[in-house]
Protein backbone atom coordinates (compact mmCIF):
# COMPACT_ATOMS: atom_id res chain seq x y z
CA UNK A 1 0.00 0.00 0.00
CA UNK A 2 1.08 3.58 -0.58
CA UNK A 3 0.89 6.41 1.95
CA UNK A 4 -0.75 5.22 5.22
CA UNK A 5 -3.89 7.01 6.38
CA UNK A 6 -3.31 9.01 9.57
CA UNK A 7 -6.04 7.73 11.86
CA UNK A 8 -7.52 8.62 15.25
CA UNK A 9 -9.73 6.40 17.43
CA UNK A 10 -12.27 8.31 19.52
CA UNK A 11 -12.63 5.68 22.23
CA UNK A 12 -10.71 2.69 23.53
CA UNK A 13 -13.38 0.67 25.26
CA UNK A 14 -14.46 -2.78 24.15
CA UNK A 15 -14.88 -1.94 20.46
CA UNK A 16 -11.54 -0.14 20.28
CA UNK A 17 -9.65 -2.91 22.03
CA UNK A 18 -11.36 -5.86 20.35
CA UNK A 19 -12.45 -4.73 16.88
CA UNK A 20 -10.98 -1.50 15.52
CA UNK A 21 -7.57 -1.54 17.19
CA UNK A 22 -6.49 -5.02 16.07
CA UNK A 23 -7.72 -4.56 12.48
CA UNK A 24 -5.88 -1.25 12.17
CA UNK A 25 -2.76 -2.66 13.85
CA UNK A 26 -2.26 -5.34 11.19
CA UNK A 27 -3.13 -3.11 8.21
CA UNK A 28 -0.15 -1.22 6.80
CA UNK A 29 -2.53 1.21 5.13
CA UNK A 30 -3.30 2.90 8.45
CA UNK A 31 -1.14 4.79 10.91
CA UNK A 32 -2.93 5.31 14.24
CA UNK A 33 -1.61 8.63 15.58
CA UNK A 34 -4.13 9.57 18.30
CA UNK A 35 -6.47 7.70 20.64
CA UNK A 36 -8.92 9.30 23.04
CA UNK A 37 -8.64 7.89 26.56
CA UNK A 38 -9.82 10.26 29.26
CA UNK A 39 -8.30 8.49 32.28
CA UNK A 40 -6.48 5.34 31.15
CA UNK A 41 -3.65 4.31 28.85
CA UNK A 42 -4.88 0.89 27.72
CA UNK A 43 -4.08 1.58 24.08
CA UNK A 44 -0.33 1.66 24.82
CA UNK A 45 -0.41 -2.13 24.85
CA UNK A 46 -1.26 -2.32 21.15
CA UNK A 47 -0.05 1.12 20.06
CA UNK A 48 2.95 2.03 22.24
CA UNK A 49 3.88 5.06 20.09
CA UNK A 50 0.41 6.59 19.87
CA UNK A 51 -0.48 9.97 21.36
CA UNK A 52 -3.19 9.60 23.99
CA UNK A 53 -5.50 12.61 24.21
CA UNK A 54 -8.12 13.47 26.81
CA UNK A 55 -10.49 15.52 24.64
CA UNK A 56 -12.15 14.88 21.28
CA UNK A 57 -11.28 18.39 20.14
CA UNK A 58 -7.59 17.43 20.14
CA UNK A 59 -8.45 14.95 17.39
CA UNK A 60 -10.75 17.27 15.45
CA UNK A 61 -8.22 20.11 15.52
CA UNK A 62 -5.28 17.95 14.47
CA UNK A 63 -4.59 18.70 10.76
CA UNK A 64 -2.58 15.48 10.48
CA UNK A 65 -5.62 13.25 11.14
CA UNK A 66 -7.33 12.10 7.93
CA UNK A 67 -9.67 9.46 9.36
CA UNK A 68 -11.64 9.46 12.60
CA UNK A 69 -13.15 6.32 14.14
CA UNK A 70 -16.21 7.26 16.22
CA UNK A 71 -16.77 4.18 18.39
CA UNK A 72 -18.22 5.85 21.48
CA UNK A 73 -21.60 5.05 23.13
CA UNK A 74 -24.48 5.27 20.66
CA UNK A 75 -25.94 8.50 22.06
CA UNK A 76 -22.72 10.35 21.15
CA UNK A 77 -22.42 9.17 17.54
CA UNK A 78 -24.42 11.93 15.89
CA UNK A 79 -22.70 14.92 17.47
CA UNK A 80 -19.19 13.49 17.23
CA UNK A 81 -19.69 12.37 13.63
CA UNK A 82 -21.03 15.80 12.73
CA UNK A 83 -17.97 17.48 14.25
CA UNK A 84 -15.61 15.24 12.29
CA UNK A 85 -17.41 15.76 8.98
CA UNK A 86 -17.54 19.53 9.45
CA UNK A 87 -13.78 19.43 10.05
CA UNK A 88 -13.31 17.64 6.73
CA UNK A 89 -12.28 14.31 8.24
CA UNK A 90 -13.05 10.95 6.64
CA UNK A 91 -15.16 8.96 9.04
CA UNK A 92 -16.00 5.48 10.31
CA UNK A 93 -18.88 5.34 12.80
CA UNK A 94 -19.77 2.33 14.91
CA UNK A 95 -23.21 0.87 14.35
CA UNK A 96 -25.82 2.15 14.77
CA UNK A 97 -24.86 5.28 12.85
CA UNK A 98 -27.14 7.40 15.05
CA UNK A 99 -30.14 6.90 17.27
CA UNK A 100 -32.59 8.38 14.76
CA UNK A 101 -32.77 7.98 11.00
CA UNK A 102 -33.34 11.72 10.62
CA UNK A 103 -29.98 12.38 12.31
CA UNK A 104 -28.32 9.80 10.09
CA UNK A 105 -29.77 11.38 6.94
CA UNK A 106 -28.43 14.75 8.04
CA UNK A 107 -24.95 13.26 8.42
CA UNK A 108 -25.11 11.63 4.98
CA UNK A 109 -26.09 14.93 3.35
CA UNK A 110 -23.34 16.80 5.21
CA UNK A 111 -20.72 14.22 4.22
CA UNK A 112 -21.76 14.47 0.57
CA UNK A 113 -21.49 18.24 0.76
CA UNK A 114 -18.04 18.08 2.36
CA UNK A 115 -16.80 15.35 0.01
CA UNK A 116 -15.50 13.03 2.74
CA UNK A 117 -15.53 9.24 2.83
CA UNK A 118 -18.13 8.18 5.39
CA UNK A 119 -19.06 4.62 6.34
CA UNK A 120 -20.46 2.55 9.20
CA UNK A 121 -18.75 -0.35 10.97
CA UNK A 122 -21.05 -3.24 10.11
CA UNK A 123 -18.33 -5.81 10.67
CA UNK A 124 -20.68 -8.78 10.86
CA UNK A 125 -21.12 -8.65 7.11
CA UNK A 126 -17.71 -10.36 7.28
CA UNK A 127 -18.74 -13.09 9.72
CA UNK A 128 -17.91 -16.47 8.26
CA UNK A 129 -21.41 -17.83 8.81
CA UNK A 130 -23.04 -14.87 7.07
CA UNK A 131 -20.63 -15.07 4.12
CA UNK A 132 -21.59 -18.74 3.86
CA UNK A 133 -25.29 -17.90 3.98
CA UNK A 134 -24.78 -15.44 1.12
CA UNK A 135 -23.23 -18.26 -0.94
CA UNK A 136 -26.09 -20.61 -0.08
CA UNK A 137 -28.63 -17.96 -1.06
CA UNK A 138 -26.89 -17.36 -4.39
CA UNK A 139 -26.81 -21.07 -5.24
CA UNK A 140 -30.45 -21.50 -4.12
CA UNK A 141 -30.34 -25.30 -4.20
CA UNK A 142 -33.32 -25.24 -1.85
CA UNK A 143 -35.40 -23.52 -4.53
CA UNK A 144 -37.80 -20.67 -3.96
CA UNK A 145 -37.26 -19.06 -0.55
CA UNK A 146 -40.08 -19.60 1.94
CA UNK A 147 -38.65 -18.47 5.28
CA UNK A 148 -35.34 -17.16 6.59
CA UNK A 149 -34.64 -17.31 10.32
CA UNK A 150 -31.64 -15.91 12.16
CA UNK A 151 -30.79 -16.08 15.89
CA UNK A 152 -28.22 -14.21 17.97
CA UNK A 153 -28.83 -15.67 21.41
CA UNK A 154 -26.78 -15.41 24.59
CA UNK A 155 -27.02 -16.65 28.16
CA UNK A 156 -26.42 -13.86 30.65
CA UNK A 157 -28.45 -13.98 33.85
CA UNK A 158 -26.55 -11.00 35.24
CA UNK A 159 -26.40 -7.32 34.32
CA UNK A 160 -22.92 -6.21 33.31
CA UNK A 161 -21.86 -3.38 35.69
CA UNK A 162 -21.01 0.11 34.51
CA UNK A 163 -22.17 -0.29 30.93
CA UNK A 164 -24.44 2.08 29.04
CA UNK A 165 -25.84 -0.86 27.04
CA UNK A 166 -27.68 -2.15 30.11
CA UNK A 167 -29.36 1.10 31.09
CA UNK A 168 -31.10 4.06 29.48
CA UNK A 169 -34.00 4.60 27.11
CA UNK A 170 -35.53 2.73 24.16
CA UNK A 171 -32.35 3.23 22.12
CA UNK A 172 -30.35 1.20 24.63
CA UNK A 173 -30.75 -2.53 24.98
CA UNK A 174 -30.39 -5.36 22.55
CA UNK A 175 -32.39 -4.02 19.58
CA UNK A 176 -29.96 -1.24 18.67
CA UNK A 177 -26.99 -3.39 19.76
CA UNK A 178 -27.23 -6.87 18.24
CA UNK A 179 -30.34 -5.94 16.29
CA UNK A 180 -28.33 -3.43 14.26
CA UNK A 181 -26.23 -6.34 12.98
CA UNK A 182 -29.09 -8.74 12.29
CA UNK A 183 -31.27 -6.19 10.53
CA UNK A 184 -28.28 -5.11 8.45
CA UNK A 185 -27.65 -8.72 7.39
CA UNK A 186 -31.29 -9.14 6.35
CA UNK A 187 -31.08 -5.82 4.50
CA UNK A 188 -27.96 -6.97 2.62
CA UNK A 189 -29.73 -10.17 1.56
CA UNK A 190 -33.22 -8.87 0.82
CA UNK A 191 -33.36 -5.06 0.89
CA UNK A 192 -36.13 -3.06 2.55
CA UNK A 193 -39.07 -5.11 3.84
CA UNK A 194 -42.68 -4.35 2.98
CA UNK A 195 -43.81 -4.67 6.59
CA UNK A 196 -42.34 -5.04 10.09
CA UNK A 197 -43.77 -6.71 13.18
CA UNK A 198 -41.68 -6.73 16.36
CA UNK A 199 -42.01 -7.74 19.98
CA UNK A 200 -39.50 -6.49 22.58
CA UNK A 201 -39.24 -7.77 26.15
CA UNK A 202 -37.16 -7.66 29.30
CA UNK A 203 -36.62 -11.32 30.18
CA UNK A 204 -34.01 -11.02 32.94
CA UNK A 205 -35.49 -10.30 36.36
CA UNK A 206 -32.94 -7.58 37.05
CA UNK A 207 -33.04 -6.11 33.53
CA UNK A 208 -33.99 -2.48 32.84
CA UNK A 209 -33.71 -2.39 29.03
CA UNK A 210 -34.93 -4.84 26.40
CA UNK A 211 -32.87 -8.01 26.21
CA UNK A 212 -35.17 -9.95 23.86
CA UNK A 213 -36.68 -9.31 20.47
CA UNK A 214 -38.72 -11.21 17.93
CA UNK A 215 -38.79 -9.40 14.58
CA UNK A 216 -40.71 -10.42 11.47
CA UNK A 217 -39.78 -8.72 8.19
CA UNK A 218 -42.24 -9.36 5.36
CA UNK A 219 -41.08 -9.55 1.75
CA UNK A 220 -42.75 -10.70 -1.46
CA UNK A 221 -43.41 -14.40 -1.00
CA UNK A 222 -41.34 -14.98 2.14
CA UNK A 223 -40.52 -13.67 5.60
CA UNK A 224 -37.27 -13.06 7.50
CA UNK A 225 -37.43 -13.81 11.23
CA UNK A 226 -34.79 -12.25 13.47
CA UNK A 227 -34.62 -13.37 17.09
CA UNK A 228 -32.45 -12.64 20.11
CA UNK A 229 -32.68 -13.48 23.79
CA UNK A 230 -30.22 -13.12 26.66
CA UNK A 231 -31.72 -16.16 28.39
CA UNK A 232 -30.98 -19.04 26.02
CA UNK A 233 -29.00 -21.67 27.87
CA UNK A 234 -28.56 -24.01 24.91
CA UNK A 235 -28.74 -22.20 21.59
CA UNK A 236 -30.27 -23.81 18.52
CA UNK A 237 -29.30 -23.10 14.91
CA UNK A 238 -27.82 -19.69 14.13
CA UNK A 239 -29.47 -19.74 10.71
CA UNK A 240 -32.41 -21.76 9.40
CA UNK A 241 -33.39 -21.27 5.75
CA UNK A 242 -36.41 -23.06 4.30
CA UNK A 243 -36.98 -23.24 0.57
CA UNK A 244 -39.46 -25.02 -1.64
CA UNK A 245 -37.09 -27.99 -2.14
CA UNK A 246 -34.84 -27.93 0.88
CA UNK A 247 -33.54 -26.56 4.17
CA UNK A 248 -30.20 -25.20 5.38
CA UNK A 249 -29.14 -25.27 9.04
CA UNK A 250 -26.09 -23.54 10.48
CA UNK A 251 -25.13 -23.66 14.16
CA UNK A 252 -22.29 -22.03 16.06
CA UNK A 253 -21.16 -18.43 15.75
CA UNK A 254 -18.26 -16.73 14.01
CA UNK A 255 -15.13 -17.22 16.17
CA UNK A 256 -13.43 -13.88 15.47
CA UNK A 257 -14.79 -11.91 18.44
CA UNK A 258 -13.69 -14.53 20.96
CA UNK A 259 -10.29 -14.82 19.30
CA UNK A 260 -9.83 -11.05 19.45
CA UNK A 261 -10.93 -10.93 23.09
CA UNK A 262 -8.30 -13.57 23.85
CA UNK A 263 -5.62 -11.26 22.45
CA UNK A 264 -5.10 -12.80 19.01
CA UNK A 265 -4.47 -10.53 16.02
CA UNK A 266 -6.33 -11.02 12.73
CA UNK A 267 -3.21 -11.72 10.70
CA UNK A 268 -2.67 -15.15 12.23
CA UNK A 269 -2.73 -18.29 10.11
CA UNK A 270 -6.20 -19.83 9.60
CA UNK A 271 -7.84 -16.68 10.96
CA UNK A 272 -11.61 -16.89 11.32
CA UNK A 273 -11.91 -20.56 10.37
CA UNK A 274 -14.51 -22.78 12.04
CA UNK A 275 -14.15 -26.40 13.16
CA UNK A 276 -15.98 -28.90 10.99
CA UNK A 277 -18.55 -29.58 13.71
CA UNK A 278 -19.87 -26.02 13.25
CA UNK A 279 -20.30 -26.28 9.49
CA UNK A 280 -23.82 -26.05 8.13
CA UNK A 281 -25.88 -28.77 6.51
CA UNK A 282 -28.02 -28.41 3.41
CA UNK A 283 -30.88 -30.86 2.83
CA UNK A 284 -32.46 -30.64 -0.60
CA UNK A 285 -34.21 -32.52 -3.35
CA UNK A 286 -32.77 -32.76 -6.86
CA UNK A 287 -34.21 -34.78 -9.73
CA UNK A 288 -36.36 -36.69 -7.26
CA UNK A 289 -33.42 -37.64 -5.06
CA UNK A 290 -32.99 -36.52 -1.44
CA UNK A 291 -29.50 -35.10 -0.88
CA UNK A 292 -27.55 -34.01 2.21
CA UNK A 293 -24.55 -31.72 1.84
CA UNK A 294 -22.08 -30.55 4.49
CA UNK A 295 -21.29 -26.88 3.74
CA UNK A 296 -17.85 -25.63 4.73
CA UNK A 297 -17.96 -22.24 6.44
CA UNK A 298 -16.13 -19.42 4.70
CA UNK A 299 -13.44 -17.94 6.98
CA UNK A 300 -14.60 -14.73 8.60
CA UNK A 301 -12.39 -11.70 8.15
CA UNK A 302 -13.16 -8.31 9.72
CA UNK A 303 -9.97 -6.83 8.25
CA UNK A 304 -11.69 -6.70 4.85
CA UNK A 305 -13.77 -3.78 6.15
CA UNK A 306 -10.69 -1.60 6.61
CA UNK A 307 -9.18 -2.78 3.33
CA UNK A 308 -12.27 -1.31 1.68
CA UNK A 309 -12.04 1.92 3.70
CA UNK A 310 -8.41 2.35 2.62
CA UNK A 311 -9.25 1.81 -1.05
CA UNK A 312 -12.21 4.20 -0.82
CA UNK A 313 -10.06 7.00 0.64
CA UNK A 314 -6.93 6.49 -1.45
CA UNK A 315 -8.39 5.21 -4.72
CA UNK A 316 -12.04 6.25 -4.73
CA UNK A 317 -13.29 2.65 -4.53
CA UNK A 318 -16.96 2.03 -3.85
CA UNK A 319 -17.79 1.59 -0.18
CA UNK A 320 -18.98 -1.84 0.91
CA UNK A 321 -21.08 -0.26 3.69
CA UNK A 322 -22.74 2.84 2.33
CA UNK A 323 -24.09 5.30 4.90
CA UNK A 324 -27.40 5.42 3.02
CA UNK A 325 -27.78 1.72 3.85
CA UNK A 326 -27.26 2.53 7.52
CA UNK A 327 -30.10 5.05 7.27
CA UNK A 328 -32.39 2.33 5.93
CA UNK A 329 -31.38 -0.01 8.76
CA UNK A 330 -32.28 2.69 11.29
CA UNK A 331 -35.69 3.10 9.62
CA UNK A 332 -36.31 -0.62 10.11
CA UNK A 333 -35.21 -0.40 13.76
CA UNK A 334 -37.56 2.55 14.28
CA UNK A 335 -40.37 0.51 12.75
CA UNK A 336 -39.56 -2.23 15.27
CA UNK A 337 -39.93 0.24 18.15
CA UNK A 338 -43.20 1.54 16.70
CA UNK A 339 -44.57 -1.95 16.12
CA UNK A 340 -43.83 -3.04 19.67
CA UNK A 341 -45.18 0.15 21.20
CA UNK A 342 -48.41 0.18 19.18
CA UNK A 343 -48.81 -3.62 19.06
CA UNK A 344 -49.29 -3.68 15.32
CA UNK A 345 -47.58 -4.36 12.03
CA UNK A 346 -45.90 -1.32 10.49
CA UNK A 347 -46.26 -1.06 6.72
CA UNK A 348 -43.52 0.62 4.69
Amino acid sequence: MSRPIKTAIASYGMSGQVFHGPSLKVNSGFDVVQILERSKTLSKGLFPEVEIVQTYNKIIENPEVELVIVNTPDALHYEMAKQAIEAGKNLVVEKPLAQKSSEAEELVNLANKKGVVFTVYQNRRWDGDFRTVQKIMEEAKFGRLIEFESHFDRYRTYIAPNTWKEEGDEYSGVLYNLGSHMVDQAYVLFGMPKAVTAHLRIVRKVGVVSDYYDIRLEYDGFAALLKCSYLVKDAGPRYTIHGEYGTFYKSGIDPQEEMLKAGHLPNEEDWGTEPIEDWGTLFYEEDGEDLEELVETFPGDYTLFYDNVYNAIRSGAELEVKPEQAVDVLKILEACLQSDKERRTVIF
